[in-house]
């Protein structure tokens, strides 16, 4: 979240209006932070146009949207648009922040039980962190599949004894149940992780900054804004001191054809780097050969798992 100043016709002062920065990791290749002035379904939907695959988030009623079934979707009226069909992934680490806080406020048993669980989970997850996706699901369905099984059965039997309590332990054990199968589908490949802590990490750079900025001017303003956080994050992703990329991108910009604009992105750059002239690219100002042929995009790469954070 971040401020956005209108001014008043009378010039008068007044609270800045709410804007939302939201962060997408396309698993290794990019991160994008997109500005939208409101937080809202129609915004969700649009940032997925066309996406079909795993999407993974916060249990957040405006991503609800890109996981509904299509005898769902003419539930909708808000003329948003088609979407394919996405499945939800959850995040282990708010499942354990609900039940860490309630273990900690209340000292219950239960509680503390959960928490040991879903650390037993974690401890085991990051002993495969470096296998390949194949050898992750392997060992997840032989080792782990038991443990969150396990989990989901004490969480229930648990719940059924509190739901009609008020209290942080009835939310928490109500949030795993309720989140049960997006919680279970990264069994299901390899590929995904248990938790959207990289997307969180990305956006936290936001909420920390903001206390420097106070506000964005505009719309515009946060538009430019996204456009720079997006480009630095996607360079540091692929390893690239993001002074030095950005320098070079500006020192390009002007002579490269726009329709191979893609070729100047953190994750082609030192591939396209090196094709460069090393002593024209080092000029402040000058003629620039563009290298031929074009890079071949890599357009028909398999689909990954996608990241999504909204700003806090």
């Amino acid at each position: 979240m971040v401020g956005v100043p209108d001014p008043r016709p009378d010039k008068k002062r007044q609270p800045c209006r709410r804007a939302h920065f939201f962060v997408q990791i396309a698993d290794a290749d990019h991160v994008f932070f997109e500005y939208a002035p409101v937080e809202t379904s129609k915004v969700v939907s649009e940032l997925f146009r066309d996406f079909s695959g795993f999407i993974q988030a916060g249990a957040k009623s405006v991503y609800y949207v890109l996981y509904r079934l299509p005898h769902e979707r003419d539930l909708f009226d808000d003329g948003s648009p088609d979407l394919a069909i996405c499945h939800e992934v959850g995040c282990w680490s708010h499942a354990r922040t609900k039940i860490w806080e309630a273990a900690v406020a209340t000292q219950d048993p239960v509680a503390r039980e959960g928490l040991a669980r879903i650390m037993r989970m974690f401890q085991l997850e990051r002993r495969w962190k470096d296998r390949s996706p194949d050898e992750r699901k392997a060992l997840r369905d032989r080792h782990f599949r038991p443990h969150v099984v396990a989990f989901f059965e004490f969480a229930e039997d648990a719940y059924e004894r509190v739901k009609h309590q008020r209290g942080l332990l009835r939310s928490a054990l109500g949030y795993c149940v309720r989140q049960k199968d997006a919680l279970m589908r990264f069994l299901e490949d390899g590929r995904l992780e248990m938790t959207n802590n990289h997307s969180e990490r990305q956006l936290r750079k936001v909420a920390c900054g903001r206390k420097a900025w106070l506000f964005v001017g505009s719309d515009d303003h946060g538009q430019a804004a996204g456009n720079l956080l997006t480009l630095i994050a996607s360079a540091r992703l692929h390893k690239l001191d993001p002074e030095f990329y950005l320098r070079d991108v500006f020192r390009v910009l002007p002579h490269w054809p726009r329709e191979r604009y893609l070729e100047l992105a953190p994750r082609y750059w030192s591939t396209t780097r090196a094709r460069l002239d090393p002593d024209e690219l080092e000029q402040e100002i000058g003629p620039l050969k563009i290298p031929e042929p074009p890079l071949p995009m890599a357009s028909t790469a398999v689909p990954q798992p996608a990241e999504l954070a909204p700003a806090p």
